[in-house]
């Protein structure tokens, strides 16, 4: 059973989303909250597998409880609008995922599930704005990260199409090999590096370089 924390200062959307998730046969609602510190309480007390984390919400952001709760639940960031100034940050902060409000019921199940898994949920609006994001920066010389070399050479590949926002299937039909063998590539990836999911393995790879806006 997973268990899910929505957090939103919109008493409707928690209300709709909780009948919603609490209607399918695998997900418990434990609870909800008004506010990010009303969430990092919550989730201390009721020990939740997945937070459903808004981001514009009073007394404390869903960026700032995102942050503040690294390492403990995978976190949902929801956001109203995909191109949010907050994606960066938050994957930074540790989110796993992100998914528009508007998104259609079962997209939601489906992101709390893959979320709950350990995978991580990015669409490739939001990769396009995590590309964007480091297009703006200034090109820095950067020496390339001892922990790279950990990696063989097609984990190294692997890492450079999962940071340009490819499915483990669409990276199967690009190397011509079995998605269960990307799975286990993806793996090992995120174990050499000590990185939590998809989502951090995405900002590793262009904050080191390996991968280069526009590319």
């Amino acid at each position: 059973m997973i268990r899910v924390l929505i957090a939103d200062d919109q008493a409707m959307v928690r209300q709709g989303f909780g009948a919603l998730l609490a209607a399918q046969p695998d997900l418990l609602v434990v609870g909800d909250a008004a506010d990010g510190a009303a969430a990092i309480t919550a989730t201390r007390t009721l020990n939740p597998d997945v937070v459903l984390m808004d981001v514009r919400m009073p007394v404390m952001d869903g960026l700032e409880a995102t942050r503040r709760l690294a390492g403990g639940p995978r976190i949902l960031i929801l956001t109203t609008f995909d191109l949010d100034d907050y994606v960066y940050e938050a994957l930074r902060a540790g989110a796993s995922g992100f998914l528009l409000k508007d998104a259609p019921a079962a997209d939601l199940v489906h992101a709390v599930r893959v979320v709950a898994a350990g995978e991580a949920l990015l669409a490739p609006s939001v990769t396009r704005r995590l590309i964007a994001e480091f297009a703006d920066r200034p090109r820095k010389h950067r020496p390339r990260p001892v922990a790279l070399n950990a990696l063989t050479p097609r984990e190294t590949e692997v890492l450079r199409l999962i940071a340009r926002g490819r499915s483990n299937q669409e990276i199967a039909a690009d190397l011509v090999v079995a998605e269960q063998t990307v799975k286990t590539h993806v793996g090992r990836i995120l174990t050499k590096l000590s990185l939590r999911d998809r989502a951090q393995a995405v900002v590793f790879a262009y904050e080191t370089g390996l991968v280069a806006a526009g590319e």
